[in-house]
């Protein structure tokens, strides 16, 4: 809302002094610079210039014997025409980069974070602008080590993450400054792999829904419009037999204009089947430095043995894998590719998304992610926080589901519980114990 106000526009919170969480919204002004750039830019419905009520949880759209408020999420044309214009503004200063702390990571191996903007057009013209019309368009974040090697990343990756003090940001420049990473074509090693990963994945997803979709839309025009056709077809070859040449000329001028419709129309839905992508775009990109570098100055991240730390998490994944297995589930490790989530485990239809922790037998408290806690949040039906605690040979698993309430707050890169309130707060759906 801050960015919003800045750049000219007016948002008003509706007060209602009798409920105690009222998040409901009126703008009385959207800026000019947002409606030229969605006229421009054209992200489906257009962008009004004032709304009367919005909000931004689904609880709020509809709240009995008041307006109904729109509801601003990813999708709306209201964000992604600002989020579109606030890219496009600050491209250039995004494209310098940053430095992010891995505050998890003991390693002294440092990564590039790169967020990569995959775009497909079909052959459909906007009239506004004379442009192709963009049809789906993806983020993406990847990461690249040391040796080039191209790393998964989540949808938001950059939560896990925390900013650097003054003092570790002079420690890192000095380190980095003639580093191989920083010197090589690391940039080219990311477009690279967009060009022969991401955008084929993204295209071939795009292609399947937007076939299965024109399909049917050119079945339902063809019916339409081939029944008028022959419809004003017969009404023009009566009004011929009755010698009426004024309604038969009017007959097959509409059986005439359907058919020219009709043409059109599937001419339209050729354009739309044609998908093809542009070049891949890194919008920005981070040095990530793993807290490996910052030993002297943060005793707490390296208060456990690493060694020992390491051996426990290896205990507790194959502890879970095995569980997974004995339930008739396949399970597969992801924990490489900060997902928010470290297992994905399949069982016919149904799938489960399983965030380990690993501590020690007598540990009362387990540390979370900010993008550990928004996965469970949004497949709050799949996600399971599964806490193992061994002392290296024997184990005491549990598996909780919705064990989260609410979002971590937007500064928090991640957040320390305690065990037994987890349990107690969230759903127990398994605790065994094994040796």
């Amino acid at each position: 809302m801050n960015t919003f106000r800045k750049l000219g526009g007016r948002i008003y919170k509706v007060k209602d002094p009798t409920k105690k969480e009222y998040e409901r919204f009126e703008i009385t002004r959207v800026p000019s610079e947002i409606l030229n750039f969605d006229k421009q830019n054209n992200f489906g419905k257009p962008v009004q210039e004032k709304y009367e009520r919005i909000c931004f949880a689904k609880e709020f759209c509809n709240v009995p014997g008041e307006i109904p408020a729109e509801l601003i999420a990813p999708g709306h044309p209201l964000l992604s025409a600002l989020n579109g214009l606030i890219l496009s503004k600050y491209a250039d200063d995004l494209k310098l980069g940053t430095i992010l702390i891995d505050r998890r990571d003991a390693s002294e191996n440092f990564r590039i974070l790169f967020c990569i903007e995959t775009l497909l057009q079909d052959e459909k013209i906007i009239p506004a602008t004379g442009q192709r019309r963009t049809i789906s368009k993806r983020i993406h974040f990847v990461e690249a080590d040391e040796n080039g090697k191209i790393l998964f990343g989540s949808g938001a990756p950059y939560f896990d993450y925390d900013v650097p003090t003054e003092n570790e940001r002079q420690k890192v420049f000095t380190k980095i400054k003639n580093h191989s990473l920083l010197n090589g074509d690391v940039e080219k090693i990311a477009t690279d792999y967009a060009v022969t990963d991401l955008i084929p994945s993204h295209r071939q997803e795009i292609f399947i829904r937007k076939k299965n979709f024109l399909d049917k839309v050119e079945l339902a025009v063809k019916e339409r419009l081939n029944g008028l056709i022959q419809y004003w077809d017969k009404r023009a070859i009566k009004f011929r037999e009755k010698g009426d040449m004024l309604n038969y000329e009017k007959a097959d001028r509409k059986a005439t204009d359907f058919a020219e419709r009709l043409t059109n129309r599937l001419k339209e839905i050729e354009l739309e089947r044609k998908i093809s992508s542009v070049p891949p775009v890194i919008v920005w990109c981070s040095l990530i430095v793993p807290a490996g570098h910052f030993k002297d100055d943060n005793e707490k991240i390296f208060s456990e043995n690493p060694d020992a730390r390491k051996e426990i998490e290896q205990i507790a994944m194959q502890t879970v894998m095995d569980i997974e297995r004995e339930e008739g589930f396949t399970p597969k490790d992801v924990s490489k590719e900060n997902l928010g989530y470290d297992i994905e485990s399949m069982r016919q239809d149904e799938i489960r998304f399983i965030e380990v922790k690993g501590r020690r037998a007598d540990a009362d408290t387990v540390t979370v992610s900010r993008n550990e806690i928004l996965t469970a949040l949004n497949k709050p039906d799949d996600f399971i926080l599964a806490i193992v605690l061994t002392d290296g040979k024997n184990t005491k698993t549990v598996y909780l589901k919705n064990p989260f309430g609410t979002s971590p707050d937007f500064g928090a890169v991640s957040i320390t519980y305690k065990i037994k309130n987890l349990i107690q707060q969230g759903n127990c759906i398994l605790e065994k114990i094994g040796g």
